[in-house]
């Protein structure tokens, strides 16, 4: 992946990223993205197109915004929050660590998640995506065990 050395062009488009998400603006955070995604969650393969509807292989800004919309139609804020707690840029990489805090909408079982998210900006947008997430944590909240 040819990726931009621009740390500022980074920055921009990551504070862009994380103002759209915070506000909810779905479409414009997926126009954030590359027409070609290098999109990975940290679930198991398996769990793939499993049970939770989020967790899904993604290429495109469509795919990425049906994630997000999904995202935001099956969890809602729990106690603190998501808090973004670091923001690291070097060159086009930007490492964005923190906690998702959400309860699942339909069992109503919280979940606190830290995560780190690996983003790569080329040519002003998100062509890498990779998060890293407790996602034991969001499973066991999506089948309501505590």
């Amino acid at each position: 992946m040819t990726t931009t050395a621009d740390p500022a062009e980074t920055h921009r488009v990551v504070d862009a990223f994380l103002g759209r998400l915070a506000v909810g603006d779905l479409p414009g955070l997926a126009a954030l993205f590359a027409d070609d995604v290098d999109w990975r969650l940290s679930w198991p393969e398996a769990e793939l197109g499993g049970p939770v509807p989020w967790i899904r292989a993604r290429r495109t800004p469509d795919g990425v915004l049906e994630h997000f919309r999904l995202l935001a139609a099956h969890n809602v804020p729990h106690g603190a929050g998501t808090r973004v707690e670091h923001v690291l840029v070097d060159g086009a990489h930007a490492v964005v660590l923190g906690t998702i805090r959400n309860a699942i909408r339909h069992t109503g079982a919280p979940y606190a998640a830290h995560f780190a998210l690996h983003l790569t900006v080329e040519g002003g947008r998100v062509r890498r995506y990779h998060v890293y997430e407790d996602s034991l944590s969001v499973a066991r909240a999506w089948e309501g065990v505590g």
